[in-house]
């Protein structure tokens, strides 16, 4: 396929980081997709990286706090995208079951080698 990957996602070990978060992952040099799957009520904690990040709801819906006071809130429901810029601080709720997809660039090097403790927390 000329250089080109095929991935399945089915195919694509889910990684449980708690029992209310999984992730799929998908990485190649300069960017990372992944399937984040929420159960309802889970929170990702605040936190804030170098990628820039682009997190599109495919079924669900997430609340996302945003900035270092967290004043700033916005509803993601299904079908809808929000960027994330560089190292801007948010934390995030799924107000329902959810799966989203996470576009990251570059990848998350936290995630590929498990230092993402914050994600771990129960």
């Amino acid at each position: 396929m000329n250089g080109a990957t095929l991935y399945r996602w089915d195919d694509m070990p889910k990684e449980e980081l708690k029992p209310d978060l999984g992730r799929r992952l998908i990485s190649t040099e300069r960017m990372m997709l992944a399937h984040v799957y929420l159960d309802k009520g889970c929170i990702v904690p605040q936190h804030a990286h170098e990628n820039e990040q682009l997190t599109y709801i495919l079924q669900g819906a997430l609340r996302f706090w945003l900035g270092d006071d967290q004043t700033e809130t916005v509803d993601v429901p299904a079908g809808s995208v929000l960027h994330l810029p560089s190292w801007l601080p948010h934390k995030a709720e799924a107000l329902e079951d959810t799966l989203d997809v996470d576009v990251f660039c570059p990848p998350r090097a936290d995630w590929l080698d498990g230092s993402d403790a914050y994600l771990r927390r129960t």
